[in-house]
């Protein structure tokens, strides 16, 4: 398969989901809720509509898994994983902190990820083997060496309610480590973020495949690293990641660590 051409398509579908959304922006949203605090607006479906899409035009024999529709099988090894809107929540009280994400693997390897934050123009790529890149420029993650002097990012997941303890212990732990922790909402942004150098760090837990897999792709091609919180190459099965420059990556992993501490 040419990675060019699987690249071309994700590009053409991640505008025209993102088309759509800003097209809803300034309108009465019609918000649904999935669970307590998790929603789903009209944006979202009607972005994900317009990429399925245009990736069957392409190949109507891939495997795709969207947030919203689930998993749709195909007969082929490669997989689409498609968050049509990263951000729903922001979106929906008008904040424009919100992106597309898809990401294309074959036999749980990445091979193309795509995040467009069509709000503020910025386009977040890469291809397996040929680098990250923002708006065509080649993207490096940062060199600092210490926590103290890095800015982390995290994300609350939706069943936090019922993980209070857990989560707001290492929330505590990296705060009082580090010059200090971001909340932007949007997991495929902080990776992206990260691949950028504009954060250090970023960790989450119960987060899904749809919310990482670009964003994985993306910092590892920038010459991060990502793990989940036992250090094990992440997958995007995975429930937890710890996306960072590698240079403070074992030390993140021990401040996320609450083991012997409760």
């Amino acid at each position: 398969m040419d990675l060019n051409h699987l690249k071309a398509v994700a590009l053409a579908a991640a505008h025209s989901g993102g088309n759509f959304i800003r097209s809803r922006l300034d309108r009465t949203r019609r918000i649904a809720h999935k669970g307590e605090i998790d929603l789903v607006t009209e944006a979202d479906l009607g972005s994900e509509k317009r990429i399925i899409e245009t990736i069957r035009a392409s190949f109507p024999g891939h495997t795709i898994l969207s947030e919203e529709q689930g998993l749709t099988a195909g007969c082929t090894g490669y997989q689409w994983i498609i968050d049509p809107l990263d951000g729903t929540t922001n979106f929906a009280h008008g904040l424009t902190t919100c992106c597309v994400s898809i990401a294309v693997v074959k036999e749980n390897q990445p091979l193309i990820g795509i995040v467009w934050c069509l709000f503020s123009e910025e386009l977040f790529s890469a291809v397996s083997g040929q680098g990250a890149f923002l708006n065509g420029r080649r993207l490096f993650v940062s060199d600092i060496d210490h926590v103290k002097d890095s800015l982390l990012v995290t994300g609350f997941p939706y069943n936090v309610k019922e993980i209070m303890a857990p989560v707001m212990a290492r929330f505590t732990r990296c705060l009082e480590a580090s010059q200090g922790v971001r909340r932007l909402g949007s997991a495929a942004l902080d990776l992206c973020y990260v691949a950028a150098g504009r954060f250090e760090a970023f960790w989450e837990e119960q987060l899904h495949p749809w919310d990482t897999a670009a964003g994985h792709l993306i910092v590892s091609e920038a010459g991060g690293q990502v793990t989940n919180f036992d250090n094990r190459p992440f997958e995007p099965e995975m429930k937890s990641i710890l996306a960072s420059n590698g240079r403070i990556h074992n030390r993140m992993l021990d401040l996320l660590d609450l083991k012997g501490t409760e």
